[in-house]
């Protein structure tokens, strides 16, 4: 079903590359970011956000005992906005099960890998490392597993034999910044959805790598 105003979250703590990519996608798409929240009071993608007229709230993590107050306390913030969806973009944060439980089906994260291959972090490093000919970016559904719910899409590259950590991470980008706000589009329009913990699109479950998107 299609969503008739997708209302999109985005978590961010830092430049907020991919957040800058979702607004301007926006503007002429099927979904609008009513808010922007973010861990760091010095994270530029609070910046992005103002110059877009987007509310945004900081939640330092700092103020926090634990990991399970400082989500309940998103999850307070959150539940008052009343959205459709929550996107992670550079949000530097590990998320507990009670938030995603709350949240199931409704949280999406890009991640810098083909996946399920390089969880975690340095990933263009250690695709270097492994000797890799392609690397590339999934977006996926956020389960409790650290960057294993189940992938919604990805975007191949090729590593090139002069390519360093930080040449595979602006190839990447470039990918992520057309991928991720056309996820969040299909997402809209009620074409993506997590079932059973298994990415379904327009009815059919996806493999487990999701659907390789080639830009137009």
């Amino acid at each position: 079903m299609q969503l008739t105003h997708c209302s999109v979250l985005v978590l961010i703590s830092g430049n907020g590359s991919n957040l800058q990519a979702i607004i301007d996608d926006s503007i002429h798409s099927n979904y609008k970011v009513c808010r922007v929240i973010c861990n760091k009071a010095d994270a530029y993608g609070l910046t992005r956000a103002a110059q877009a007229g987007i509310p945004s709230t900081v939640i330092d993590h700092r103020d926090y005992g634990s990991r399970e107050d400082f989500d309940s306390a998103l999850i307070d913030l959150i539940d008052q906005e009343q959205v459709d969806l929550i996107v992670l973009a550079g949000f530097m944060r590990i998320l507990s099960p009670k938030f995603v439980k709350h949240y199931a089906g409704k949280v999406l994260n890009i991640h810098p890998s083909l996946l399920p291959a390089y969880t975690g972090t340095d990933t263009h490093q250690r695709v270097l490392d492994a000797g890799e000919k392609e690397h590339g970016v999934s977006v996926h559904f956020v389960t409790e597993e650290l960057d294993g719910g189940p992938v919604i899409a990805q975007e191949k590259i090729s590593v090139e034999k002069n390519d360093t950590a930080d040449t595979l991470a602006d190839k990447v980008h470039i990918k992520e910044h057309i991928i991720y706000p056309k996820v969040i589009s299909w997402f809209a329009a009620g074409r993506i959805k997590m079932e059973s913990n298994k990415a379904v699109m327009d009815h059919e479950p996806l493999p487990a790598t999701g659907i390789e998107v080639h830009p137009n």
